[in-house]
């Protein structure tokens, strides 16, 4: 049995987050633009992260700058919420996680095209010990 510890292990012991289910999700799925989806739900960080990559993908850079911190910290808020203090697992595979973990993943491809390395790191390494598989999905 090997003593050795991957980087996706908890060595904290401290217990995953699981946010609560994102009433905008339903309104994405059903083919609601996300600006009205966002205007009606803004604290939904799912809202403020689709904003975002649709901007990205458009080439929309400090627009999807703009909404993938606004979901980002949206999610910091809901993340306090239930009981996340500043560390600890937040899964991928837990689906409302994802509007927090696809802001940040968004965020970090932002600044790092604006040329804010420091801060397209500090998210990156930040997305990667909240969801090593989210950093995986998310190509970063």
């Amino acid at each position: 049995m090997s003593n050795t510890v991957t980087s996706s292990e908890n060595l904290l012991g401290i217990p995953p987050t699981h946010l609560p289910e994102d009433p905008a999700a339903e309104r994405l799925e059903q083919g609601v633009a996300p600006d009205q989806v966002a205007a009606a739900y803004p604290s939904s960080s799912l809202a403020w992260a689709t904003l975002a990559e649709d901007a990205l993908e458009d080439g929309r850079t400090v627009e999807g700058y703009a909404y993938a911190r606004t979901g980002y910290h949206r999610a910091l808020d809901a993340l306090r919420r239930s009981g996340w203090r500043g560390q600890g697992p937040v899964p991928w595979s837990h689906v409302p996680n994802r509007g927090f973990l696809r802001s940040l993943a968004a965020l970090s491809r932002a600044a790092g095209e604006i040329g804010e390395v420091e801060e397209e790191q500090r998210c990156r390494q930040f997305l990667r010990d909240s969801s090593a598989e989210a950093a995986d999905e998310l190509g970063l």
